[in-house]
């Protein structure tokens, strides 16, 4: 049996990437019978503004993927990912840069994530690792100009070297630009 082909979707806010993975979803689904997908939602709701924008996602997502399951799994993707894999189940995570945000930046309350160097190598063996195909969706921030604070540049530092580990484990990498997309890598 060959390893199952996993996708990276990145792009700026509002550009697509959600939709697309959900398609990807939907598409799976409708190509076998006994296929499932799973959503892997990362993201907490830290204030009234962020809860309102997951109750979005949620509803526009069972509008058009009625059949799209979701695990919420803010912290250990990798763990949430290992304990999903099936061989037809497709599994999507949405998104990276939430769940980097909240582990290198962890709100107030809840318990504290594991170091950020133990996360993202759980992530990497898994998807390594998956007999499940998977679809991460991902903030591509890092084409504008430099920030001041030394934070940020750290933060985009850490997510793109997190976007190229990850997209060296993929199959595929596709950028989304004003709801099209760019196939940035393709060896399906």
């Amino acid at each position: 049996m060959s390893s199952p082909q996993h996708e990276l979707i990145l792009g700026g806010a509002k550009s697509g990437k959600s939709r697309t993975a959900e398609l990807r979803a939907a598409r799976w689904l409708a190509e076998g019978a006994g296929r499932s997908a799973t959503l892997v939602a990362t993201a907490l709701a830290a204030d009234d503004e962020m809860a309102a924008c997951i109750a979005r996602h949620r509803t526009d997502r069972a509008a058009r993927v009625p059949a799209l399951h979701t695990v919420e799994a803010p912290h250990s993707i990798g763990a949430t990912l290992r304990a999903q894999a099936q061989t037809e189940r497709l599994l999507v995570v949405d998104c990276l840069t939430l769940w980097l945000t909240q582990c290198l930046m962890p709100p107030d309350s809840g318990p504290a994530p594991r170091p950020w160097a133990e996360e993202r190598d759980e992530l990497l063996a898994a998807l390594q690792d998956s007999s499940s195909p998977i679809v991460l969706v991902s903030n591509e921030i890092s084409l504008g100009v430099m920030p001041m604070s030394r934070e940020a540049r750290a933060f985009i530092t850490t997510l793109g070297l997190l976007h190229q580990a990850v997209a060296a484990h993929c199959a595929r990498v596709t950028l989304m630009v004003g709801g099209c997309e760019m196939h940035v890598k393709d060896l399906s």
